[in-house]
C-alpha cells in the first residue's frame, strides 16, 4: 500500500520560511517523480514543484527563485523548501507520487502579512 506522509506546514509571517518534508512507503519511492502542488481556498489544485528519479527538477512560474524540491533517496524523502514566502503562498499542500493518483493528506501553509 503506497503511502505519502507530509509535515512541516505552519503559521509564518510573510518574507519567513518553511521546510515541508514527504515520506513515501509501499512503493520503490527512488524509481518515481514526486510532485508537491498546493490547493488554496476557492482554486483549483496547482503544481508547485516536481523532481524526478534523476534530480531534474521544474516549478510554477509563481515559485521560480524562492522554493526548492530535493529529495533524499535513501530514505525516500522529498523536500521544498520555501523562502520569502508570501501571503498568497497560503494553502494545503499535497505530496504526490508524480502522474499517479498516490497522494498525502496534505499539511497547511498560511502566511500572514
Amino acid at each position: 500500500q503506497v503511502q505519502l506522509v507530509e509535515s512541516g506546514g505552519g503559521l509564518v509571517q510573510a518574507g519567513g520560511s518553511l521546510r515541508l518534508s514527504c515520506v513515501g512507503s509501499g512503493t520503490d519511492f527512488s524509481q518515481n517523480a514526486i510532485a508537491w502542488y498546493r490547493q488554496a481556498p476557492g482554486k483549483q489544485r496547482e503544481l508547485v514543484a516536481a523532481i524526478s528519479r534523476g534530480g531534474s527538477t521544474n516549478y510554477a512560474d509563481s515559485v521560480k527563485g524562492r522554493f526548492t524540491i530535493s529529495r533524499v533517496t535513501a530514505k525516500d524523502l522529498v523536500y521544498l523548501r520555501m523562502n520569502s514566502l508570501k501571503p498568497e503562498d497560503t494553502a494545503v499542500y499535497y505530496c504526490n507520487l508524480y502522474h499517479t493518483g498516490y497522494w498525502g493528506q496534505g499539511t497547511q501553509v498560511t502566511v500572514s502579512s
